[in-house]
C-alpha cells in the first residue's frame, strides 16, 4: 500500500521555494502585487521568473502559470506531492507547456522534476517584451524601495500589462500610488513579503 503524501498548507511552500531561488541569487518577493495574483516573484539581473504554488489541483495551477508568461523569462509551479507533479509532467503539453518548470516541495527542500525553461528562446519572437519591461521596472522600484510594500497594483492595472482589453501601464508613475493602507491586512501581506532573517 503506497503511504498517503503529507498534507500542507500552500503558506508552507513559501519558505522552501524561497530559499531554493534565494541560494541561486534570486532577489524574491511574495504577493507582491497586493492581491496574490503572482504567488512568487524572482529577479536576478534582467531576469524575471514567477512560480505557482499550490497544493491541490495541479491542472489548475498549471494552467496558471501559462497563462502568467507574459510577465516573466520563465515560470514554474510548485507543488508538495510526488505523483500529482509526476501526472502533471505526463500531461499532454500545450503551446509551450514543456518549458514551465514542475518542482516537488519536500521535507528535504525542492526537486526539479522538469526545470524552467526560458518562455522564449534565443532568436523567437517575444511578443510581450514591454510588458516584461514594465513588470521588471516595477520590481526594481519595489527592491529599491520606492514603491513601498503592501500597495494593491491592481487598481493602478499594473498586473494587466499585456492584453487587447487590458489597460497598460505605460504611463505609470510612483506617485501614483497613495500612501500605502495601514490595515491588519497590510500589515499581514508586508510580513509575507519581507525576506527571511539573515538574507538581503
Amino acid at each position: 500500500m503506497v503511504p498517503p503524501e503529507p498534507r500542507l498548507r500552500e503558506s508552507e511552500l513559501r519558505a522552501p521555494v524561497r530559499a531554493h531561488l534565494e541560494a541561486q541569487g534570486f532577489r524574491t518577493w511574495i504577493a507582491p502585487d497586493g492581491r496574490d495574483y503572482f504567488d512568487l516573484v524572482a529577479l536576478r539581473g534582467e531576469e524575471i521568473g514567477l512560480v505557482e504554488l499550490k497544493v491541490s489541483a495541479a491542472r489548475q495551477v498549471f494552467g496558471q502559470a501559462l497563462r502568467r508568461r507574459a510577465w516573466a523569462d520563465w515560470v514554474a509551479v510548485a507543488i508538495p506531492g510526488r505523483r500529482a507533479a509526476e501526472r502533471l509532467l505526463a500531461r499532454p503539453a500545450a503551446d509551450r507547456a514543456e518549458r514551465v518548470g514542475i518542482w516537488i516541495v519536500g521535507p528535504s527542500g525542492i526537486r526539479e522534476l522538469r526545470s524552467a525553461r526560458p518562455m522564449y528562446a534565443e532568436g523567437e519572437p517575444r511578443p510581450f517584451e514591454e510588458a516584461r519591461a514594465r513588470f521588471r521596472e516595477l520590481l526594481r522600484a519595489l527592491e529599491s524601495g520606492e514603491l513601498p510594500d503592501g500597495i494593491d497594483w491592481g487598481i493602478f492595472g499594473a498586473p494587466r500589462l499585456p492584453g487587447a482589453h487590458r489597460r497598460s501601464t505605460r504611463d505609470w508613475r510612483l506617485e501614483e500610488f497613495p500612501e500605502a493602507p495601514t490595515t491588519a491586512a497590510t500589515e499581514r501581506r508586508s510580513s509575507r513579503t519581507a525576506p527571511p532573517s539573515g538574507r538581503s
